[in-house]
């Protein structure tokens, strides 16, 4: 049986719109990788979108099997209850974020991705990681600018 690729994912935004990051904990077998990055503004849902899209974008091989752990329901009930089959359905009309979901889909084909929402600020010690990775990525000084963001 092949491993599972664990994911954890988190976003932050300080204003929502306002400054913002992500933070990712990847786990496989014994490696841990962590990945965070820091935006001057954007939104809360952007940068939980983004951790996810960054983890993907971080896979070396095609077709891994990957389950994403997000406090984030946007994220999660987006691909889980299929609101995103709709929108593409729609050529994602009054769809907010277009540019990171056509991002995600574009990556989430190439792998067997399965998404399981987890309670944010609670018990989850990689999901309050990431917390910390986001918020500590927001409050840097060389912060990059979201170019998608539509304000």
């Amino acid at each position: 049986m092949i491993a599972s690729i664990h994911i954890y994912t988190d976003g932050a935004a300080s204003g929502n719109p306002g400054p913002g990051g992500y933070g990712v904990v990847m786990l496989y077998k014994d490696k841990r990788k962590e990945l965070s990055e820091g935006f001057k503004h954007t939104t809360n849902n952007r940068m939980e979108l983004m951790a996810v899209i960054v983890a993907l974008e971080h896979l070396k091989n095609e077709g891994s099997q990957v389950i994403v752990y997000s406090d984030s329901k946007y994220v999660v009930d987006s691909i889980e209850k299929k609101w995103i089959d709709g929108w593409v359905k729609k050529n994602f009309k009054n769809v907010k974020n277009v540019d990171l979901w056509l991002r995600f889909l574009a990556l989430y084909k190439k792998h067997h991705v399965k998404f399981k929402w987890v309670k944010g600020h609670a018990d989850n010690v990689e999901n309050n990681r990431c917390d910390v990775l986001a918020v500590e990525a927001y409050k840097q000084t060389n912060l990059k600018v979201d170019e998608g963001y539509m304000t």
